[in-house]
């Protein structure tokens, strides 16, 4: 039986790019730096994942989405805490925002909805074009899950929200929504047909009495599928689009005092147990 890894031993065949140290850099069959010197850093991210050079409306839209959508400077943000709490235990900045990107891979607010959000929008306009009713769709959406379901594969007690890009906890307005649409209109990226259904299914859900106003994530989904960016692409775009809030965050947490964000007193602390123990040295 012939070993099906022996083809890749001190073989990597991609058609990615490659370093030639002294020499050059190629990335996806063109010359970085005599072909592609005036590509920007988002260029060059969106280039490496669609393998198709952005044009700069959509460059200036998919950075705008991370500057107005995503990389707040508020270490109350679950993600960005964990920079702060890098900076207060003085610990690496690079530590601290590679801990906050990881912990973003969250069912609730982090990347796992960027992707369900894109998928279930795909997923009502295939319905659509089957004729079926917009407001069926999203009661059938709706529905409670039957009982006994099998819980997510990570074994989490949750999972993506059945309509994820709709509803919010904290606020019913999404305040992102505004200036990117702004932005989009500016690019003439604000007519997609994808866009277009995302606002149709706020409307559709405030008709049916749903108070599920579209969030961010609706929008970045109506945004990344007009631009011709798969669910999966769609999610590997957003993988740092939280990266400068936590390192922000962490660089200012280290100018603050060592363990001054949000020291917590043991007297503020509701605590049923065992009574306080101490280790004592046995002797022998």
């Amino acid at each position: 039986m012939s070993n099906p890894w022996l083809p890749w031993e001190e073989c990597w065949k991609t058609d990615l790019g490659a370093w030639f140290p002294g020499e050059r850099v190629v990335f996806r069959g063109q010359d970085l730096f005599e072909e592609l010197p005036d590509l920007p850093w988002m260029g060059l991210l969106l280039y490496g994942i669609t393998g198709k050079i952005p044009t700069k409306a959509q460059i200036r839209l998919f950075d705008g989405i991370w500057a107005l959508a995503a990389s707040f400077p508020d270490p109350r943000l679950w993600n960005n805490r964990i920079g702060a709490l890098a900076g207060t235990a003085r610990s690496t900045t690079t530590l601290g925002v590679g801990a906050g990107v990881a912990v973003s891979e969250a069912v609730i607010y982090g990347y796992q909805p960027l992707m369900g959000a894109m998928e279930s929008l795909l997923a009502i306009k295939a319905r659509l074009q089957n004729k079926e009713c917009l407001s069926d769709i999203l009661q059938d959406k709706l529905s409670p899950r039957p009982q006994g379901s099998p819980r997510p594969a990570s074994g989490k007690s949750r999972c993506v929200a059945r309509l994820p890009g709709y509803g919010r906890p904290i606020a019913a307005r999404d305040e992102r929504i505004a200036p990117l649409m702004k932005l989009a209109r500016e690019l003439g990226l604000d007519q997609g047909p994808m866009l277009k259904l995302a606002f149709e299914i706020e409307a559709t859900l405030a008709d049916m009495g749903k108070s599920m106003q579209m969030n961010v994530v609706g929008l970045m989904a109506g945004f990344s599928a007009d631009q011709g960016l798969s669910p999966r692409q769609h999610y590997q775009y957003g993988v740092l689009c939280f990266s400068a809030g936590i390192l922000h965050c962490a660089v200012d947490a280290a100018k603050h005092p060592p363990g001054a964000f949000f020291p917590l007193r043991c007297s503020r602390i509701s605590y049923t147990g065992p009574a306080e123990r101490r280790w004592q040295v046995q002797n022998e």
